[in-house]
């Protein structure tokens, strides 16, 4: 067996002199490292006398042949300092135990000793992350990134992460620092493409002559510079080597006359047309990305990008992050006065815009922007509806029901069973009866009680869990004044329906509760019996609406589906169509012609382009008014809330319009209606149909 090499033990004393530093003091001190093949021997502070002297005593129990001395600032973690732009010496430590020679003093200039007092400095970031409306979000996980760009590259360095608490707040301290060496910065760096910078690229690319587009790469590469440096080759004999960022500033200089100015492009900061050496960055730059747990479902809440950076820092910071809608916020409103309720919401929208409820329009009845002439006016309700609202301070309701009628004077029916939705209601705070902090679900059932179907109020159920807890501890960030999904859907049929809500108090106990006498409690602020009107329009056919491309004329000349044309000579085109709804409401139609790569034309926007109502088909009326959307249909005589459209022929008097050059057409026709279908308020349902022929002109 060879011998094993006998640890070598070593003590030698390294010497400092400060003595061309005016300031310098006992507290202020540097830090001093001893390292060997990545590994950290010894570190401590060295604190200098008043002539600007020091003297640190190293003791090694392993001595290597060779060690680096590093000298640097002294707030600089241990491990960072052989990375950072120090004063370094290689020393044989063979040689010093030998005696052969002692170390001369390692010399600190004023330029180092200028950079080491900022090159690591504490920041203090604090803020609050609320929704648009001002609530506060908890429980949100806030990562803030310093982010660096240069060319189309974009890289994010996560700097730390913490976590918002019931008021929206958090505070996040970190230490940064900067002189890096350029080698070490590039190294611990993720660069990935940013669209946003290709987006801004592109047309500046474009200007600049022996100079193509190439495909972006998302590994950083000089090579995309060869083509308008391929005469100078000085820039390109810089190309050729291995990457390194600290020929950057060369390059600029020779790629910086051959670029056009401009001003949006230096206000972003992007090279070459501003300098770059990140490494010397010592203020971050900020943005942040937010996300939060809540339903049981990640969601990215705050999302910035390169656009929102905060530039250069101070160390102190403090922000506002505004959230999107799928961030889950505290809703605390406080009641409205009296025994009383308001049932307030529908979906997303106020009971006040929904026509025959107060404060909208008494007709049309049950449609949300009652008598608007546009696309989102006079909009009805299908599939689940979802209806919030408040009990009032002095209401004594532990539990209650939805009745339904077709008038608003009754006569009332309970809700069907099927109709009736149960649901679960969200807080932040400690679990039930106590626990860890965080998002919880309370599930709301309707449940019979005394022959009624009927769900605790959630004023019973913080009564009787956590009390004097909510607003204090627990908060309600989650359908906190949800009243009903109300199940519409095979239940009731298309017509306009009044929902009233009836209270009751338990006269028994909370294991085995009992109804009370039922209550049907005013309008807040009001002497009005509470209901509300909403219409519904179930469309239970995929026909609805129905969209269907009958026939194709050019000149007069049948053109059938697939059919090869030529229409060099010029004419018109005709397209007998349907766009029709027999629940009379239709939101819009559109009608155009695809082709080639992206090229789209919009048929009925052509010069000289008519729509004649003509009946088609035994399901197809002519149209009652041509549209193409609702408002236009109102204002050619349209009774709010219907239009069905029907049959329709437009007539298209220049083919040139239609089909600009030789290729392949897909006429596309899609019609749209204006039902709210599960609180989606985008245009749904809806249906498209298609007719391709090929075109010679």
């Amino acid at each position: 067996m060879s011998e094993q090499k006998k640890a070598r033990r070593l003590s030698f004393d390294i010497p400092l002199d400060a003595t061309g530093i005016a300031d310098v003091t006992a507290e202020t001190p540097v830090k001093v490292v001893v390292a060997s093949a990545g590994k950290i021997l010894h570190a401590g502070l060295a604190r200098f006398d008043k002539q600007g002297r020091s003297v640190v005593r190293v003791e090694l129990s392993d001595a290597p042949d060779t060690a680096q001395v590093i000298v640097g600032p002294p707030d600089a973690a241990d491990d960072d300092l052989p990375r950072l732009q120090t004063i370094s010496r290689t020393v044989s430590l063979r040689a010093v135990q030998e005696g052969k020679f002692k170390l001369d003093p390692i010399v600190i200039s004023p330029y180092y000793w200028h950079w080491w007092r900022r090159w690591c400095r504490e920041f203090t970031i604090t803020g609050r992350v609320i929704c648009p409306n001002g609530q506060p979000v908890p429980g949100a996980r806030v990562c803030a990134f310093d982010v660096d760009w240069w060319w189309w590259w974009a890289s994010r360095q996560q700097i730390d992460c913490v976590t918002t608490d019931a008021n929206g707040s958090f505070t996040m301290k970190f230490r940064w620092c900067c002189g890096w060496w350029p080698w070490w910065w590039w190294r611990i760096r993720h660069w990935q493409l940013d669209p946003s910078l290709i987006e801004r690229l592109r047309p500046v690319i474009e200007q600049v002559p022996d100079f193509p587009i190439p495909i972006p790469d998302p590994r950083p590469s000089l090579d995309v510079f060869a083509p308008v440096l391929a005469r100078d080759g000085q820039a390109t004999a810089l190309l050729s080597q291995p990457f390194d960022p600290a020929n950057l500033p060369a390059l600029r200089e020779r790629l910086l006359p051959k670029l056009p100015v401009i001003p949006e492009l230096e206000q972003l900061r992007i090279w070459p047309w501003v300098p770059w050496q990140p490494w010397w960055d010592c203020s971050p730059d900020i943005i942040f990305r937010v996300t939060q747990v809540c339903q049981g479902e990640v969601k990215v809440i705050v999302d910035e990008t390169i656009a929102d950076t905060r530039w250069n820092i101070p160390t102190n910071l403090s922000v506002t992050l505004v959230a999107n809608e799928q961030a889950c916020c505290i809703d605390n409103p406080p009641p409205p006065e009296g025994n009383c309720v308001v049932v307030a919401n529908v979906c997303s929208s106020l009971t006040g815009s929904i026509g025959g409820n107060l404060g909208a329009s008494a007709t049309p009845a049950g449609y949300l922007n009652p008598g608007v002439a546009a696309i989102h006016g006079d909009r009805p309700f299908a599939g689940t509806v979802l209806i919030g609202g408040l009990f009032g301070s002095a209401a004594q309701v532990d539990f209650y029901e939805f009745e339904w009628a077709t008038n608003p004077a009754g006569p009332w029916q309970p809700m069907p069973a099927a109709a009736v939705g149960n649901f679960k209601r969200a807080f932040w705070g400690p679990a039930l009866p106590a626990g860890v902090t965080d998002f919880h679900d309370v599930s709301v059932d309707f449940t019979p009680i005394d022959g009624r179907l009927v769900a605790p109020t959630r004023e019973y159920f913080e009564a009787n869990n956590g009390p004097g807890t909510w607003g204090m501890s627990r908060f309600w960030v989650s359908n906190r004044d949800l009243l009903l999904p109300w199940l519409t859907a095979n239940t009731f049929g298309d017509g306009v329906y009044y929902l009233r809500l009836v209270g009751y108090r338990n006269t028994g106990t909370v294991t085995n509760p009992q109804l009370g006498a039922p209550q049907i409690l005013p309008i807040c602020n009001t002497e009005r019996d509470n209901y509300l009107a909403l219409a519904i329009d179930n469309s239970t056919s995929t026909l609805e609406p129905a969209a269907d491309i009958v026939a194709v004329r050019i000149n007069g000349n049948p053109a059938g589906a697939c059919a090869t044309v030529n229409a060099g000579s010029g004419g018109t085109l005709e397209i007998d169509f349907i766009a029709y709804d027999v629940d009379r409401h239709l939101a819009f139609y559109t009608l155009e012609a695809t082709y080639g790569k992206n090229g789209r034309v919009n048929l009925l926007a052509c010069p000289g382009a008519t729509l004649t109502p003509i009946p088609l088909l035994p399901t197809a009326p002519a149209a009652d008014f041509v549209g193409p959307d609702y408002g236009a249909a109102r204002a050619q005589g349209a009774a709010a809330p219907h239009w069905r459209g029907g049959g329709l022929r437009l007539t298209i008097p220049n083919l040139s319009c239609a089909f600009p050059q030789t290729c392949c057409y897909q006429i596309e026709l899609r019609v749209y209606k204006r039902t709210i279908v599960s609180c989606n308020y985008d245009y749904h349902p809806r249906q498209l149909s298609f007719y391709s022929l090929t075109v010679a002109v």
